[in-house]
């Protein structure tokens, strides 16, 4: 998975429907997420498009994720956000202010109000699903 950092340097550099083509691009480049685990338990609610997030924490202590969506600018908003987060301590994404880091994309303005309603959705089960695992 790309950085943020690396994926914010090309967002810049494009115009409206560019954009639209890179998030589909880091959509289709997230790891495929088997359809046993797109169920009620990881479903974000709130989206218009229907969106799933399954974190595994792996031996080292840090948070690998998994996630798909139906809609292909959804899916790469939530590439956008795992982008964040992917790989770091449990404890560092708890703490981690997720929206501050995407704040550099202005997705609100980029994109319609439909299509970002879901993200603070997407974000509060990421930081909420870190602080329980920190703990654990």
């Amino acid at each position: 998975m790309r950085s943020l950092s690396d994926i914010h340097e090309e967002y810049d550099f494009l115009d409206s429907d560019e954009r639209y083509r890179l998030l589909i691009e880091l959509g289709r480049d997230l790891e495929p997420m088997p359809d046993a685990l797109k169920t009620d338990a990881t479903l974000v609610r709130g989206c218009s498009a229907s969106v799933w997030v399954y974190p595994t924490p792996t031996l080292d202590g840090t948070l690998h994720f998994m996630a798909d969506s139906n809609a292909a600018i959804t899916k790469g908003i939530i590439a956008l956000v795992l982008s964040a987060v992917q790989d770091r301590p449990a404890a560092e994404v708890a703490g981690m202010d997720i929206e501050a880091a995407l704040a550099p994309f202005d997705l609100r303005n980029q994109l319609s109000s439909n299509r970002t309603q879901g993200v603070p959705n997407m974000i509060a089960l990421i930081r909420q699903t870190a602080a329980r695992l920190a703990v654990a």
